[in-house]
């Protein structure tokens, strides 16, 4: 009798656990609301505003799937204590996100502290709302309009710019290099990326 018991009790936890992973691969392919939850449709002509588009759309869906199902014990996570925790180094993608967004609306970018008091939440959905809209500003872009996509610091009265040029191999770059680090960083902490995403195609596997 105990016997039997103890058969049902373990099949009945290896079926909810079952069903659990189940709900969870449902919750990876029901489309978010957010943007990015796979990259959009190609332009249909090369121009300097659509390449540099399809850059911050490749960032953008690369950020969604990175940032996706992040657990607290995942945000605090830091291979190393000069390292940055997973939760600033996404701090520090909003920062360069503001800086990517300026540049096509021509905003001049000046110190803020704002960001600390966002949730993971309102952190993750403004960074995506910021590709976004510098990607729907470039693809706008005539080629003639692109040297004016300056990169601007006010500092009190003083402001420098830097040509587009400069957005390209500073905060892009640098944006796409620290979202591999949230990668690599979740992995470590136990909550890999989801192996379903196809960074190629830009869409998530059935």
């Amino acid at each position: 009798m105990k016997s039997a018991c103890f058969f049902l009790l373990l099949f009945f936890f290896l079926a909810t656990g079952i069903n659990a992973q189940d709900e969870i691969m449902k919750d990876a392919n029901v489309e978010s609301d957010l943007p990015y939850y796979q990259i959009p449709p190609y332009p249909e002509t090369y121009t300097a505003g659509t390449v540099a588009a399809r850059l911050i759309d490749g960032l953008g869906f690369r950020y969604y799937w990175a940032t996706e199902g992040l657990r607290p014990e995942d945000l605090q996570f830091r291979p190393n204590e000069a390292a940055r925790t997973t939760e600033e180094t996404l701090d520090h993608i909003y920062e360069l996100s503001i800086l990517i967004v300026n540049a096509p609306q021509h905003e001049p970018n000046q110190r803020t502290q704002e960001n600390t008091a966002f949730t993971f939440e309102q952190k993750r959905r403004q960074t995506l709302a910021n590709f976004k809209t510098a990607s729907d500003l470039l693809k706008a872009s005539e080629d003639k309009d692109m040297a004016g996509h300056n990169l601007i610091f006010q500092r009190g009265n003083e402001t420098s710019e830097y040509p587009f040029w400069n957005l390209i191999n500073g905060p892009i770059a640098d944006a796409l290099w620290h979202v591999g680090q949230v990668v690599s960083f979740r992995r470590s902490s136990g909550n890999p990326f989801n192996p379903k995403v196809s960074v190629f195609s830009g869409k998530v596997r059935d």
